[in-house]
């Protein structure tokens, strides 16, 4: 079967719906397909799309429909998407009505939907590999790592604010991975790498590299004012690292209403005292450890794989 991936980031960059549309398109041709990644739709023959983002992605959506009007369509559902545009935007919702099916990384995601739609909607949650064995975290110190690309969504200096003022006694250091998306942001995240010794900018790093800082840290801070399902918190799922997480709808779908690691967006004094008791209560930090073990195997790719292979079973393909 010839598929054709919609996806509104471009080649080589590695921007998160890029990331996804790679995997994705990765497990698809594991199952026997053709799949073609677009940012536009210019009238290819195939056999399905899969579009990403329900807004940027309406005009491809929109040519396909006219050009297949009965033809399957996957729409996977960005954070963007169910946070902002769903309200805002009524070429996001019309995207909505033409898809066959839904896709969305975390269950939260249906409270969002208009309920004449819900019943497309289909749960897979994004995988990760296992960190290379052998890496470790220090014996000393207390790493902790920001893995996303410096924009306002992210809330990304939350961690360095928080760390800002520390007692001397205190081992925690803020690693940062992630590309600035725009001058303003290089300019803060050099000028905050200067003025605050217990912060580190990385800039943007490759997957695997990714995955060593992951294993090689205490604590994940993922500080986001808007997440669609992140895929970060697979990669700290399978690599077994605690995660300290602002409380919104698309991380709790992944992580449970009971994770004891939240704080409140924005709240750089709650993320402190969280991180202090990360670094002073082991028992404490074995409790955020206990919980993502527990999830681990729904970060598994077989689970990814098999949410794809039973899609494309319903729509006959």
């Amino acid at each position: 079967m010839k598929i054709i991936m919609i996806t509104p980031a471009p080649p080589r960059t590695r921007h998160g719906n890029r990331v996804t549309a790679l995997r994705w398109r990765g497990i698809l041709e594991g199952l026997g397909h053709r799949v073609t990644l677009a940012q536009t739709y210019d009238a290819q023959r195939c056999d399905l799309m899969i579009a990403l983002h329900a807004r940027r992605s309406h005009a491809a959506l929109r040519a396909y429909r006219d050009h297949y009007p009965r033809a399957p369509l996957v729409l996977a559902l960005t954070g963007t998407d169910l946070y902002r545009d769903m309200q805002n935007s009524e070429e996001a919702r019309a995207s909505l009505r033409m898809a066959t099916r839904l896709v969305a990384l975390q269950p939260l995601a249906s409270r969002e939907l208009p309920r004449a739609v819900r019943g497309k909607l289909r749960v897979i949650v994004q995988s990760a590999q296992a960190p290379p064995a052998g890496v470790k975290p220090p014996h000393t110190g207390f790493p902790v790592c920001v893995v996303g690309h410096l924009r306002e969504e992210k809330d990304p200096f939350r961690a360095a604010m928080a760390v800002r003022g520390l007692p001397a006694s205190s081992r925690i250091r803020v690693l940062h991975a992630g590309k600035a998306l725009n001058p303003q942001m290089e300019r803060k995240a050099k000028r905050e790498a200067q003025t605050n010794s217990r912060y580190s900018w990385l800039g943007e790093l490759p997957r695997w590299r990714v995955r060593r800082l992951l294993a090689a840290c205490r604590l994940m801070v993922l500080s986001s004012r808007m997440e669609g399902g992140a895929n970060v918190i697979s990669e700290a799922g399978a690599a077994g690292l605690p995660v300290l997480a602002s409380k919104i709808p698309g991380t709790v779908g992944l992580l449970g209403d009971s994770y004891p690691g939240y704080f409140r967006v924005g709240d750089t004094g709650e993320l402190r005292e969280l991180l202090t008791r990360a670094e002073d209560d082991a028992a404490f930090l074995r409790a955020l450890q206990r919980h993502m073990a527990r999830l681990a195997p729904m970060f598994q790719p077989s689970r990814e794989i098999a949410g794809w292979r039973n899609l494309l079973a319903e729509l006959k393909l």
